[in-house]
């Protein structure tokens, strides 16, 4: 039967070490009216030690796991985040200089300028006109002043030539012996007729070719203005064509422009965004270094304990040595009382806890207790 150091106190044995079991004679009674022998204990005692070759090293483990335990907490003293690289720097000032592109100004303004043109653009087609020939004295404005001219010269050449069949006729009849006769007025009479019908149809002919001549003058004059004004129409269409053209060019600069500035800016873009890629892994490599520091750092600060730890380790397979001793311990308070006879009622008022005592020793343990060999 074992029983617990609190027992063995209240059984008035000294606290030790070693685990105390009960020998014949020595064995605890209590509670009741039964009473314990009044003979003395024996005690054996067992203790546990290493051979005397490791001591030396217990002892050193001990007071070096006492100077780590008293050692004062040590900070790192080192960077443990990287900071911007200069590469990240110069990107980030680029970023922070960086503006819209200088030909986006010039684009804007051509498309402006072309939108605010194109809408004004207005053409009013002109129409072609011509006269006409048979308006009242349109015909003579385009007749020679000439033409009567022309008639009465050949009017009078053909009186010449009647007067001239007159004379013939007149000698005829004088031959023939009829001169003056009713023949001869007849003849007279056919060649006058005749000379009047020719001088008429001199007349007529002279002034249809008049007026034919002057129609042709006015129907190429008329030809000549309508091709002039379609030349002028063609040319106004030219004209506005050519301003549609300069439009649509300063459209396409506008937009080459802006193509240009987005390129640029793109390309400035790519430059930042290539420093900030090497200045990334700079800074990755400058982490990693300054990590795997403090992970050294740590590893170092670890290495005492890791070492204490693995000679703790390597003493707990050392085989340890068992001394035991023997001795008699007096007769406990409790044997005493017995022997005196005092009653259950006694002891237990004895070994209860008056009021306002404090835990411990006797007053703190009651007879059943011990009795059941808490």
């Amino acid at each position: 039967m074992e029983y617990s150091r609190r027992q063995l106190y209240a059984a008035g044995e000294p606290f030790g070490d070693s685990a105390t079991r009960s020998k014949p004679g020595g064995r605890i009674y209590g509670g009741g009216s039964q009473s314990a022998p009044s003979t003395p204990q024996t005690v054996t005692q067992t203790n546990l030690s290493y051979p005397d070759e490791f001591k030396p090293m217990v002892k050193e483990m001990a007071q070096r796991a006492l100077a780590q335990a008293s050692s004062p907490y040590q900070a790192y003293q080192g960077n443990r985040i990287a900071g911007f690289d200069p590469l990240q720097l110069t990107a980030q000032q680029a970023v922070a200089n960086m503006s819209p592109s200088q030909q986006l100004g010039p684009a804007t303004q051509y498309a402006s300028s072309a939108g605010l043109q194109a809408g004004n653009v207005q053409y009013n087609p002109m129409l072609a006109q011509t006269g006409t020939f048979t308006q009242p004295g349109v015909a003579q404005q385009y007749m020679s002043p000439y033409t009567q001219n022309v008639i009465d010269i050949q009017n009078r050449e053909a009186a010449r030539q009647s007067e001239m069949l007159r004379n013939q006729n007149q000698a005829q009849a004088v031959g023939q012996g009829a001169y003056g006769g009713s023949r001869q007025a007849l003849i007279e009479a056919e060649r006058q007729r005749n000379l009047m019908q020719q001088q008429g149809d001199i007349q007529q002919r002279g002034q249809q070719a008049a007026y034919e001549q002057a129609q042709n003058l006015y129907g190429n004059e008329q030809q000549r203005a309508l091709q002039a004004q379609q030349q002028t129409e063609a040319s106004r269409q030219f004209g506005a064509g050519l301003g549609i053209q300069g439009l649509q060019t300063q459209l396409q600069a506008a937009n080459q422009l802006a193509g240009i500035g987005g390129q640029q800016f793109q390309q400035q873009k790519d430059i930042i965004d290539a420093l900030a890629g090497a200045g990334a892994q700079r800074q990755t490599m400058n982490q990693q270094a300054m990590t795997q520091d403090y992970q050294d750092f740590l590893n170092q600060k670890q290495f005492p304990y890791q070492q204490i730890a693995f000679m703790t380790e390597m003493l707990k397979g050392v085989p340890q040595q068992t001394t035991q001793s023997i001795y008699q311990a007096p007769p406990s308070m409790v044997s005493q009382a017995a022997g005196l006879g005092l009653g259950a009622y006694g002891l237990s008022r004895l070994f209860s806890k008056p009021a306002g005592a404090k835990d411990g020793g006797l007053m703190g343990l009651g007879v059943a207790n011990l009795a059941r060999g808490d």
